[in-house]
């Protein structure tokens, strides 16, 4: 079976074999560290989803006549 070698599938092989030299104390360190990255978007996204959750109830008090002086500055 012939993979398919794209620039994702060599940029995974060459982690991987980078992955493989480590000390197992610096794997989890890598680990972790994807965690953390992953965990970091999830919020972002959750931030984001959120935001445009609440534009419509927030879309009341921010455009009204008494606040249109504020859209110029």
């Amino acid at each position: 079976m012939q993979q398919n070698l794209t620039p994702t599938n060599d940029r995974e092989k060459t982690l991987i074999e980078k992955i493989r030299t480590l000390s197992p104390d610096k794997v989890t360190a890598v680990v972790d560290f994807v965690d953390f990255l992953s965990h970091k978007d999830s919020e972002r996204r959750l931030v984001k989803s959120a935001s445009k959750l609440a534009e419509p109830s927030f879309k009341k008090a921010w455009d009204n006549p008494e606040d249109d002086v504020y859209d110029n500055l």
